[in-house]
């Protein structure tokens, strides 16, 4: 009999992917998607697999609603990926951030307790949680510091998750992913908007690109690679927390440079120019992860290179809006 998978935020980058990559594998798939989501959002990731996948109406703030799915669904195992997950949104939107990531992931813990206690259940972590963190590169016991209400509502929910998985026997895991990128990105993210903004300027419908702090630097991988890891946690014999990343670390300058020498342009320094409004009001500076437990223990390995990455996102995201 095929394992059935539900996962909350399947119309997003990792969900559309990890649905693709669990309907491979032969699972059942149901999607747990906002009543409040549009038709253009809730399926835009997922039209090319839609024939097979379920698609069920719940909000990780509505407990009756995640009732219903888990009753309906009954999954073996729940990827729990939904969430506000644009930092800097969220010191604009701290309550709303707080109350998806935080309260959302108990409402589920709670559910997955309460309706499917024998279910595997993932929580998407994110390294946003280390912060400023003084330990590097940073890996599973380095220190938390979160400069943002998102990291600080990720951090809460990391801990609940491990705080069900002792108190209420569950089989809950930690993936503590760092930044992952691909043609599915959403616009408002750094890469995204560096490919689009460039590919803009290529084709003359702008002639500049304003972003926030271009000697930020983070751990760039392809969310292709880091669903698999996902997938790869909830297969093993004891739950755990890792730390999912290619070790690299890139500059927000060196990634406007690579894109910007792809397309022909030059120097992106006769475009790109810094705008207050996009610097965070607490500055994360850098982000390098240790990912040799996941290594060690899942036998994962990234298989793109941020360039690889790069790459893809040059020639889908252009033609998708320049054809």
């Amino acid at each position: 009999m095929a394992k059935k998978a539900l996962i909350t935020g399947i119309a997003g980058q990792d969900g559309s992917y990890l649905a693709e990559l669990l309907l491979d594998k032969g699972y059942e798939v149901c999607g747990m998607i906002p009543r409040r989501s549009t038709p253009e959002t809730q399926t835009m990731r997922l039209e090319h697999i839609i024939g097979g996948l379920r698609l069920e109406y719940g909000d990780v703030l509505d407990l009756a609603s995640i009732y219903r799915v888990m009753k309906l669904v009954q999954p073996d195992e729940i990827y729990h990926l939904a969430a506000q997950s644009h930092v800097q949104i969220s010191f604009t939107e701290p309550i709303h951030t707080t109350s998806v990531v935080s309260l959302g992931t108990l409402n589920m813990l709670e559910a997955t307790a309460e309706f499917a206690p024998q279910a595997r259940f993932y929580h998407a972590a994110s390294s946003e949680i280390f912060g400023n963190t003084p330990d590097y590169p940073i890996n599973e016991q380095s220190r938390m510091i979160p400069c943002s209400p998102y990291a600080a509502a990720k951090l809460n929910a990391y801990h609940l998750t491990q705080i069900f998985r002792v108190s209420k026997k569950l089989f809950a895991v930690n993936g503590i992913l760092f930044n992952h990128e691909s043609p599915r990105r959403g616009l408002n993210f750094v890469t995204a908007k560096v490919v689009k903004g460039a590919l803009a300027i290529k084709h003359g419908q702008a002639q500049k690109l304003e972003l926030g702090n271009l000697d930020a630097s983070r751990d760039w991988g392809h969310a292709k690679d880091f669903v698999e890891a996902m997938w790869l946690m909830l297969q093993q014999d004891q739950p755990d927390d890792y730390v999912v990343a290619t070790g690299r670390e890139v500059t927000v300058r060196d990634l406007c440079r690579y894109v910007f020498e792809c397309l022909g342009l030059g120097d992106y320094r006769e475009y790109v120019v810094t705008a207050e409004r996009f610097v965070r009001p607490y500055e994360l500076e850098h982000l390098q992860g240790d990912a040799s437990k996941a290594r060690r223990l899942l036998g994962w390995e990234p298989r793109y290179t941020f360039e690889q990455m790069l790459d893809e996102m040059i020639g889908e995201i252009g033609a998708r809006f320049f054809p």
